[in-house]
């Protein structure tokens, strides 16, 4: 080889290496885009729900200025309420005291003592597998106060009122992922046809996680007060498109 045909071999193996760099990269830069061929779709399913239980706190006081006597109209007011709920069909046997307590106001270190002496409170929790009579009696308590029972509410104790809780969720959940699957994947397919593609298998999946919430989903509406709930999941999947 003359020494003038040297460079201009050096340039064509120069020329080749390049192009078949550009051809790996381009090959490569080609299948990383297939690999992208992806849609995300989410699927929504919702069931509604009742309550399975309900929990009510009736928290009660009893002032005076004799401390025996603050008492005996406590325990009249825990006898009072245990008619009242046996009145209105709630079953009593479940019924526990709690949170009993007594305030002395002369042993006040500040000295802000007004009113009665003694401060007695207490909590009669009701507990009851059967959330509508609950509900009910709820709604009646305003008999007790004609009966003389204080019953306490406010920031300190919360609203006063019953919790409603739903726990048969874990029966709901295999059910109610699946149509939310099958409701992705109805997506998914629309998506693959309008866009003149397949639909390949799951690239990636997340199930999200289930809430609970209030039936009528209306401002200042908590779940927890509400008997009947409305119970969701969301589940986003990403499935590949094929040519």
């Amino acid at each position: 080889m003359s020494t003038l045909d040297r460079p201009l071999a050096g340039t064509v193996i120069l020329a080749v290496g390049i192009a078949a760099a550009g051809f790996l990269a381009g090959s490569g830069f080609v299948r990383a885009k297939q690999a992208e061929r992806y849609v995300t779709v989410k699927g929504v399913a919702e069931r509604e729900a009742k309550a399975t239980l309900a929990i009510w706190p009736l928290r009660i006081v009893a002032a005076n200025n004799d401390l025996a006597l603050a008492n005996t109209q406590l325990q009249r007011s825990v006898d009072r309420i245990k008619l009242f709920l046996a009145r209105h069909g709630v079953d009593t046997t479940q019924l526990t005291l709690q949170e009993f307590a007594v305030r002395d106001g002369e042993a006040d270190q500040y000295g802000n003592r007004s009113g009665p002496r003694y401060v007695i409170t207490q909590a009669i929790m009701v507990r009851s597998t059967n959330p509508d009579v609950v509900a009910a009696a709820s709604q009646r308590v305003a008999e007790l106060v004609s009966e003389g029972v204080v019953l306490s509410s406010g920031e300190q104790y919360g609203a006063g009122g019953p919790t409603f809780v739903f726990t048969g969720l874990n029966e709901l959940k295999p059910a109610m992922i699946a149509q939310a699957t099958a409701r992705a994947r109805e997506a998914a397919q629309q998506f693959a046809q309008d866009a003149g593609s397949d639909l390949g298998g799951i690239r990636q999946a997340n199930q999200g996680y289930f809430e609970i919430l209030p039936r009528d989903q209306a401002q200042g509406i908590n779940e927890a007060s509400q008997v009947n709930k409305t119970i969701r999941v969301v589940a986003t999947v990403e499935y590949l498109l094929k040519d």
